[in-house]
């Protein structure tokens, strides 16, 4: 059984730390409200540029000629699995889970036949890729002096996945990043994009069939793909930096709130100990008395 200084010393460790975690929490809630409105901000814009995505696309007929990001390179048999991560954990099961989703796709992938490879975004979870597939790491973006990754590192990433889909390196590329629902909720999420995929958007939100496109559509497209790639990403980190700071509050919650039951629990083993001691003490100083 521990001694009294020893349960007293962990208590007064316990409490330090539920200060750090407190102090974390209050921490993610303040960025959660900047990275969520960021987040937000750009899903309209995205929307809006699927919308003209889809009206020219489906004006163009798919062949030889067109754009490669709109037709790709004819096969499908090496994919490339863009897996976003933060740099930080202490923030729940948030990278894990993305990291997760991942490995199931590259399951089922290798299950067909298909050969798969890795592109990796951010420092958590590439650990336990390279402990699955170490020979699969075909290349990755450290962020790691990167306070926030926002827009440039979208066009920096964007630019090295359209190197290696140029160079034949892959044909299909898909991206694995959280969406952000709230604090409580955030959403592994799988997206094809290399080739592009043509979107689908509602009617109502679609840009009118009767527009007239100069210069031509293919050569629009040309000019559009790229910006449409590098849209998605950042709309995924975007989507990663709140999942991040979401699920960080609610792990430093949880962990405020288990280190004030651990103190409780450790209080009340303190004072039946203490009670025990002065008991003991007591009894010993009534048998001495009696003695003489």
């Amino acid at each position: 059984m521990a001694s009294l200084k020893e349960l007293k010393g962990r208590i007064n460790s316990v409490k330090s730390t539920q200060k750090i975690t407190k102090a974390k929490q209050m921490v993610a809630a303040a960025k959660l409200r900047k990275a969520q409105a960021a987040a937000e901000a750009a899903r309209p814009y995205a929307s809006r540029l699927a919308a003209v995505m889809a009206s020219i696309a489906g004006k163009v007929t798919v062949s030889e000629s067109s754009p490669k990001l709109l037709a790709g390179t004819g096969k499908d048999q090496v994919h490339l699995l863009v897996v976003a991560n933060s740099d930080k954990g202490l923030c729940g099961a948030f990278n894990s889970n993305i990291v997760k989703s991942a490995l199931i796709a590259a399951r089922e992938l290798e299950g067909q036949g298909k050969t798969v490879l890795f592109y990796l975004i951010g420092r958590k979870g590439r650990a336990v890729i390279r402990r699955a597939y170490p020979k699969a790491i075909l290349a990755s973006y450290d962020t790691t002096a990167v306070r926030e990754p926002g827009y440039a590192e979208a066009e920096k990433v964007a630019a090295e996945l359209l190197a290696l889909f140029d160079a034949g390196k892959f044909d299909i590329a898909h991206l694995f990043f959280a969406r952000f629902q709230n604090a409580l909720t955030q959403v592994p999420t799988r997206q094809q994009i290399v080739p592009v995929p043509t979107p689908k958007v509602e009617a109502a939100n679609a840009v009118s069939s009767a527009v007239d496109y100069e210069p031509d559509e293919e050569e629009i497209l040309a000019a559009l793909l790229p910006r449409y790639l590098r849209t998605q990403l950042f709309g995924a980190l975007l989507e990663n930096q709140a999942s991040e700071q979401g699920a960080s509050m609610t792990a430093m919650d949880n962990a405020t709130r288990n280190a004030g039951d651990l103190i409780n629990k450790l209080t009340i083993q303190y004072n039946r100990s203490r009670q025990a001691a002065i008991t003991t003490e007591l009894i010993e100083i009534i048998a001495g008395a009696e003695a003489l």
